[in-house]
């Protein structure tokens, strides 16, 4: 997966919007108004996701693609890199997994977008 194919994939969620509130090299991705993922653009080979902390643990022992958040909480946070390494169906189940969560955190009245 490219930072295209990730930036469509990531577009195509329910109520997601894109910016770039920390400077023109981070695209960040959000719904509701909080952030479920970021990439950086002069490093686009890694990317930022929320992650449920037991799962985050997990998945760093069986990939040794997935570390703690870069410059993010590590408790709720994993860096993905995108070396060829994942599948793209794994990196769709971390993004669905970060936004799912994510939006089961907002008010009731933002879920159903």
């Amino acid at each position: 997966m490219n930072i295209e194919d990730l930036r469509d994939y990531c577009l195509s969620k329910p109520g997601t919007t894109e910016g770039m509130p920390f400077g023109e090299q981070t695209l960040v991705f959000k719904v509701g108004g909080k952030i479920f993922l970021l990439i950086g653009l002069e490093q686009a080979n890694r990317f930022n996701v929320k992650c449920d902390p037991e799962r985050a643990i997990e998945l760093r022992e069986q990939h040794h693609e997935i570390i703690p958040g870069f410059h993010m909480n590590k408790k709720h946070w994993n860096t993905v890199y995108l070396d060829g390494g994942l599948t793209s169906v794994l990196i769709r189940e971390l993004i669905d997994h970060s936004y799912d969560l994510v939006l089961k955190s907002l008010p009731k009245s933002l879920q159903n977008l």
